[in-house]
């Protein structure tokens, strides 16, 4: 039994980042105030940090769609995993070409790879969460656009990401 209501206790875990963001912002900011020597300086470089942690928490709040849509996905080790109720499959994030939001259908990512069929991603499956981290460890993806896609998607699909075509190496013999 928990003396938390159950909407209460979801909007906290929906804010935790932030929340313990501003808690160590609150605590850095009182002791570069009310502390000294060496003390103020560590209160001024926790209310940095503490910044810093509220704008990715931000981030994350933003990616965060809710649960209870189809499916469900796990991402371990650069390997995205989404086991759905009808199609499902796993993309190696080194490997994908092209990431995509399509809003056909209801939202979803669309996750293109060679030699594979594209993994599509409901926005809402459960664990959806951590393909925030996943999708922001491409290169030159702006996460930026990726949120404002997501709030307001268009009526196509949209590329958001596309890899840079990699240099064909070739042996020559002189």
């Amino acid at each position: 039994m928990s003396l938390v209501r159950p909407g209460a206790s979801h909007t906290l875990r929906r804010w935790r980042e932030v929340l313990v963001a501003g808690g160590l912002g609150a605590l850095g900011l009182w002791w570069a105030l009310t502390g000294f020597g060496l003390m103020v300086w560590i209160g001024w470089a926790l209310l940095l940090v503490a910044l810093a942690l509220g704008l990715a928490g931000l981030q994350r709040l933003r990616f965060r769609r809710g649960a209870g849509g189809p499916g469900v996905v796990m991402v371990d080790e650069g390997l995205i995993a989404y086991f759905g109720p009808h199609a499902g499959g796993t993309a190696a994030l080194s490997e994908i070409t092209a990431l995509a939001l399509d809003p056909g259908g209801g939202p979803h990512w669309v996750l293109s790879q060679p030699g594979q069929p594209e993994l599509r991603i409901p926005l809402d499956a459960e664990g959806a969460d951590a393909l925030f981290d996943a999708f922001a460890a491409l290169p030159g993806l702006r996460t930026g656009q990726m949120l404002a896609r997501m709030r307001q998607p268009g009526p196509a699909r949209e590329t958001l990401w596309q890899r840079a075509a990699r240099p064909i190496s070739r042996l020559t013999l002189h």
